[in-house]
């Protein structure tokens, strides 16, 4: 699964158009079908080249094991044309019958008809994709009390990847994943890392602006962002606050940065592969990163830090998996759906790429191949992490709208009470809560 970062998701919203897009598609049916005895599953997705060959691989062994449905594939290269593309064809009746949605744009389609209901196919004989097997946090808004409108395809938690070389340089000895394994990785020692790092003349960490930094930070530092009800209390809870307070100080002094505002040839990643910063919080899509610099040895991963050294939910981003409700071929979709996502699909997807954690129980084993050395926290974190809080990802444009509220904060632009308070008057006036 590919990085879907900030810039990507602070991309101007559909906005009205989605509404109508999709108000238009509950009415309309697909037009994919088959003839001969043969049925005809055509799916959708964004990717890179290598993951777009990855796909067509598995759609090829695919149809060996199941000769009675022919896949077609219709890649679209560029994530910011996808879900436009994709909204026109529900308008028109043309869209496939599977498609992968987005995490900032999926709380659009599961509030309309768009979509096929999963939970009583997944329950099914024929479900090799039961709804416990996945990791139950990352969800997120696709599911509606006990119905499931999409499952998510494949995992990246935001780890704390940290750069050996850069710790040395900055006269640290410790070893963050060590000290995880104590019980010893407390947010103490990971800010006073971060102290010696930029004394050193580095950079301490690097974060992307999007919700995972902003609710993940306040979970790991024991506050809450969002109330059982979806309410928005980060501005009323006195952890939160001063959680963010410490975040948004750090960024102010420039012992933190924002990925997204480092200038074009001297992005993140070229910063954190020529070892001039001590974490880069990323998915494990950081392993072509930092192998293609040439001293993947050099890298490794640890969890968020915590007041006392446990381990705490952090978030999760991932993309999802989704039928047409109106698909013309409901058996053969949910047979292509249920094998892509299954832990053999997921394996077959995703071995020797690094690109991704799987979603489900039963595919670990591509995560544990020996790089990084603590590849085991991926999963863990995987298992107790989060997708953006639905009330956010219900509401289009919102989770960009809070990015930019909370940049202002990073930047010193604003306080962080006025913050949360702004981001707590904008959710309330855009969701009711």
């Amino acid at each position: 699964m590919s990085r879907v970062d900030s810039k990507v998701r602070r991309l101007v919203a559909v906005g009205a158009a989605v509404a109508v897009a999709l108000s238009m598609a509950a009415c309309s049916g697909t037009g994919s079908s088959g003839g001969g005895g043969t049925k005809t599953v055509v799916w959708s997705t964004w990717g890179t080249p290598e993951e777009i060959a990855r796909y067509k691989d598995f759609d090829t062994q695919f149809m060996k094991e199941h000769p009675d449905v022919k896949v077609v594939l219709q890649p679209v290269a560029d994530y910011g044309d996808y879900h436009t593309k994709l909204l026109a064809q529900l308008a028109s009746g043309t869209a496939p019958d599977v498609f992968y949605i987005g995490d900032d744009k999926i709380g659009q389609f599961v509030s309309s008809s768009a979509l096929l209901p999963l939970t009583s196919l997944m329950n099914s004989s024929a479900s090799k994709t039961k709804p416990e097997d996945f990791a139950q946090g990352l969800f997120g808004v696709t599911k509606k009390g006990n119905e499931i409108y999409a499952a998510p395809n494949d995992s990246n938690p935001d780890a704390m990847w940290y750069d050996k070389v850069a710790l040395k340089k900055a006269g640290i000895s410790d070893d963050p994943a060590t000290l995880a394994a104590e019980g010893k990785w407390t947010t103490e020692a990971y800010l006073d890392m971060n102290k010696k790092l930029k004394k050193a003349g580095l950079t301490g960490s690097m974060f992307w602006n999007y919700w995972s930094t902003h609710y993940g930070w306040i979970s790991s530092q024991g506050g809450q962002a969002f109330d059982t009800s979806g309410k928005f209390v980060a501005n009323t809870d006195p952890t939160s606050v001063a959680a963010m307070d410490v975040l948004a100080k750090n960024f102010q002094n420039h012992t933190f940065v924002v990925a997204d505002t480092l200038p074009a040839g001297a992005g993140a990643d070229s910063v954190f592969v020529s070892h001039k910063a001590g974490f880069f919080v990323q998915g494990r899509y950081t392993i072509g990163t930092v192998k293609s610099a040439g001293d993947p040895q050099n890298y490794d991963v640890a969890p968020w830090p915590t007041p006392d050294g446990k381990a705490a939910p952090t978030g999760t981003a991932v993309s999802y998996l989704a039928i047409n409700a109106k698909t013309k071929n409901k058996d053969a979709a949910f047979e292509f759906w249920t094998n892509f996502l299954s832990a053999e699909g997921q394996t077959t997807r995703l071995q020797g790429g690094g690109n991704a954690v799987p979603s489900i129980k039963g595919a670990d084993k591509v995560v544990l191949d020996g790089y990084p050395a603590h590849a085991q926290t991926l999963l863990d974190m995987r298992d107790i992490g989060f997708e953006d809080p639905a009330t956010e990802a219900a509401v289009p444009g919102l989770s960009s709208d809070i990015s930019d509220k909370m940049l202002a904060l990073y930047q010193g632009k604003s306080s962080t009470q006025a913050t949360l308070d702004e981001v707590a008057k904008m959710i309330s006036d855009k969701t009711g809560k």
